[in-house]
């Protein structure tokens, strides 16, 4: 069998290992001419490092991540609300890691290149179209390095993992339109900080509306400081009446555009205000997704990740998704007696789960707690058990994690 990948982010990237490691020919096609480590930081969950640690990963994420130990969830004035052990202190087999979006597709892309060898990626190939008959699937891609003419290449099938904005998705659903925005920018830093707290902590002040988050992506440096991620996320305008900004991650924002809106937040023992001075760049996002579909495979092409499932980057999803859309699919095709019916059996098993977390994202997922503490009580609080007992957050929190896959294994020390 020969597989064909169209897109080498992270999804793209983990298929085409899990492929490999089942003995499946994989060639992966990336528009960009180069893959670069672009992002800020990224939080991987349990259950997705699982599938990386079988592929034998988990030595260099150990060297480029950070082994998260401990989440709490705070208002926007910065009262705690909730607070939970995350991974292996949690009682999971596998840890949870707070890592450099880009750092992590670096060590994805390396690992494709040494196991899978440099001519399994192609770079300036962007996917146009594609055309099936009984015997494969033909997809045709653009030249996006010298605007040559394309080419088409020949497989048995074709996995589209190529962003929000999927040509596979596209030729699917041509009328499905742009993402769906809510009105939420997102600005996102990093810079090399004094640790907060014991250096493996996560903090998430404010909720879908408004929030500040803040986590370590890299162990300390030789002078005690580590690199320290941020975002901030404000509505700003009214989607209704507003288009969003470019979903471009390479966007750069200046920071007195940010700066007002970051100083709506506080945290107990952060610096807002001096930590996003410090940043030497700052990224600009919006918040966007697109509604589930009904339906991801079509004889022998599907979607994947992004293409199939872009969701609000709450709960620590996305790219956890990705990874399981990526060891769903490589077993389905290195068991099923035809990869139409691999297809269709993935679709079936993640199709409707993905869904799901897409709708509770919007909803605020998990930190849909600290909205609705804040709307019980907006002034903030002096006894947060009188405003919102500890079994009404712990159900909040907790059945997201279940319907998203990582359930809790005990509860916190």
């Amino acid at each position: 069998m020969h597989v064909l990948i169209a897109g080498a982010g992270i999804g793209g990237l983990t298929t085409a290992l899990m492929l490999h490691a089942r003995g499946i020919r994989v060639t992966l096609c990336e528009q960009t001419e180069t893959v670069r480590e672009v992002g800020v930081g990224i939080n991987i969950l349990p259950h997705a490092i699982r599938e990386l640690d079988a592929l034998g990963l988990s030595p260099a994420l150990d060297r480029i991540g950070i082994r998260t130990r401990h989440l709490g969830y705070y208002t926007r004035a910065g009262q705690l609300v909730w607070e939970e052990l995350r991974g292996t202190h949690a009682g999971h087999e596998f840890p949870q890691y707070s890592i450099h979006r880009g750092r992590l597709q670096k060590l994805l892309l390396d690992a494709v290149l040494e196991r899978l060898g440099p001519g399994a990626v192609r770079t300036g190939r962007r996917l146009t179209g594609h055309v099936q008959d009984e015997g494969g699937v033909t997809a045709w891609f653009a030249d996006t390095i010298d605007g040559a003419a394309g080419e088409g290449m020949r497989g048995d099938v074709l996995i589209c993992a190529d962003g929000i904005h999927s040509a596979g998705r596209r030729g699917f659903y041509p009328s499905e339109g742009p993402p769906s925005w809510n009105g939420v920018v997102m600005w996102r830093g990093a810079t090399m900080w004094a640790p907060w707290r014991d250096g493996v902590s996560m903090a998430i002040g404010g909720g879908l509306a408004g929030k500040f988050v803040l986590y370590p992506v890299s162990p300390p440096e030789a002078d005690g400081r580590q690199l320290m991620n941020w975002v901030v996320n404000v509505r700003i305008k009214d989607p209704a009446i507003s288009p969003p900004p470019p979903d471009n991650w390479s966007r750069r924002a200046s920071k007195s555009l940010v700066l007002p809106h970051a100083l709506r937040f506080a945290l107990p023992d952060v610096d807002i205000e001096a930590l996003v001075r410090a940043t030497p760049e700052v990224f600009e996002y919006p918040m966007a997704d697109r509604d589930p579909l009904p339906r991801w495979s079509f004889g022998r092409v599907t979607l994947l990740g992004d293409a199939a499932h872009p969701m609000y980057p709450v709960g620590s999803n996305g790219a956890s998704q990705a990874m399981l859309d990526a060891r769903c699919l490589a077993d389905r095709l290195a068991t099923a007696e035809h990869p139409r019916a691999a297809l269709w059996a993935y679709d079936a098993e993640r199709r409707p789960m993905t869904a799901q977390v897409v709708l509770m994202n919007r909803k605020g997922g998990p930190e849909g707690v600290i909205d609705e503490v804040e709307k019980r009580a907006p002034a903030g609080f002096t006894d947060l058990d009188a405003v919102m007992t500890p079994a009404e957050r712990e159900a909040w929190v907790r059945g997201y994690a279940t319907t998203a896959g990582f359930q809790q294994v005990r509860r916190q020390a």
